[in-house]
């Protein structure tokens, strides 16, 4: 193998990294703001279903595309995906959101006004 095809294939490899990251943080990310919208929905089921799709389809399709038959370049794309999944799951604990506010109900009975 020479030099230039030597210095490609690494490029390529360190490229696949990279878009494997960004794959990753589109997903756990999506997986993050997914898991607060569901929190505060009357269907969580329907959010988480239709997120998983949506993301599984993302990077499924990245992976294909990204890889492009190579399975060194599927190993590095990988490889960024844990990555990703490492960095976002220290965000998260590391800055957690506040606790979202339930809407303000009263469990007081009801004063009757009269005479």
């Amino acid at each position: 193998m020479t030099g230039g095809h030597r210095m490609h294939d690494i490029v390529l490899l360190v490229l696949s990294l990279v878009a494997g990251c960004a794959l990753g943080g589109v997903f756990f990310q999506g997986l993050w703001w997914t898991i607060r919208r569901a929190v505060a929905s009357r269907a969580p089921a329907a959010w988480f279903l239709l997120s998983l799709v949506l993301r599984t389809l993302v990077v499924v399709i990245g992976f294909i595309l990204i890889s492009h038959g190579s399975l060194r370049r599927l190993v590095a794309c990988l490889a960024g995906f844990f990555v990703a999944r490492c960095v976002v799951g220290w965000r998260v604990h590391a800055h957690p959101p506040a606790p979202p506010v339930p809407p303000a109900t009263s469990n007081a009975p009801a004063m009757a006004t009269g005479a």
